[in-house]
Formats: C-alpha cells, sequence, structure tokens
C-alpha cells in the first residue's frame, strides 16, 4: 500500500467513497456536495486529497482545506470497507495533516460525529483535542477536535 496525492484517475472513487460513507450513518448535506462537486475549486484554492492505494485500488482518502488563514480542516476522511484494517485511513490522514503544517497550518480542525469511534480514535491517537462545536454547516456534527501546531 502506497499515498499518493489527488490524481484525476481517483476522482470518481473520491467521490463514491465518501457519499457512501456518509450515506451508510448520515444524509448528505449541501455543503457535502459542495465539496464533492466542485474537487477542482478547492485544489486549485490549496487544497490536497491524499489516497491510500493497493493494486490501482483506491483504499482509504482524506482531503485538507484551508479554511482561513493559518487554520486547516481535515475532511472527506473515508475507507472503503472491504480495505479497513490495512492502515490505509491512518495513512491518508497522517498525509493530510502533514499537508497542512507544510502550508503553514497554525491550528488543524476535524468536524464528525461522537457514533463515530474508530474515526475518533485515529484523531485522538494523532493528538486532536475535543473542544466545543463552532461551526453550523452539518447538522450531524456534534463533535469537533483541534491539534494546535507548535
Amino acid at each position: 500500500m502506497y499515498v499518493t496525492r489527488y490524481q484525476e484517475k481517483f476522482q470518481d472513487e473520491f467521490i463514491k467513497l465518501n457519499k457512501s460513507w456518509i450515506e451508510k450513518f448520515f444524509a448528505l448535506e449541501s455543503h457535502n456536495l459542495e465539496q464533492l462537486d466542485h474537487i477542482e475549486d478547492y485544489l486549485n484554492q490549496g487544497a490536497m486529497i491524499y489516497f491510500g492505494i493497493e493494486e490501482e485500488q483506491v483504499l482509504s482518502t482524506c482531503m485538507a482545506v484551508q479554511l482561513e488563514e493559518g487554520v486547516w480542516e481535515i475532511c472527506k476522511f473515508a475507507t472503503n470497507e472491504k480495505f479497513q484494517g490495512k492502515g490505509a485511513g491512518k495513512a491518508v490522514f497522517k498525509a493530510s495533516i502533514g499537508y497542512a503544517i507544510e502550508q503553514g497550518a497554525q491550528k488543524i480542525v476535524i468536524y464528525s460525529n461522537h457514533i463515530l469511534k474508530p474515526a475518533i480514535h485515529i484523531y485522538q491517537s494523532f493528538g486532536f483535542n475535543e473542544v466545543p462545536v463552532t461551526i453550523d454547516d452539518y447538522q450531524r456534527c456534534n463533535y469537533q477536535a483541534e491539534l494546535m501546531v507548535e
């Protein structure tokens, strides 16, 4: 398994994985569709998507997006259920954090939900700390975590 930056040939898989993952637990919301329908716009504004790949199959994906000067969000973090437990999720998550830091992130945020215990475990293992929820972009968001970059 290896991690690679965004490649257009994997774009459809990025959309499919994220839609199916979100729909498994929640409903797609307008902010999800905005990001998934305008990937190129986000990339052109400095965002980056990472893929965990094995034999040209996308195992996992994750996106880093700048929210404002010095503040980045890690989002669109999804793993193909058939390939869970291979470490691809942690690998793309780590790559996304690294990218945000390279771009000057002073704070990295995650918006999620408490029912996603495996994902929250990953966030905590990377040093993210839960903070009060401050956004209303997602109805399902009842968990917010931050990582302060030194």
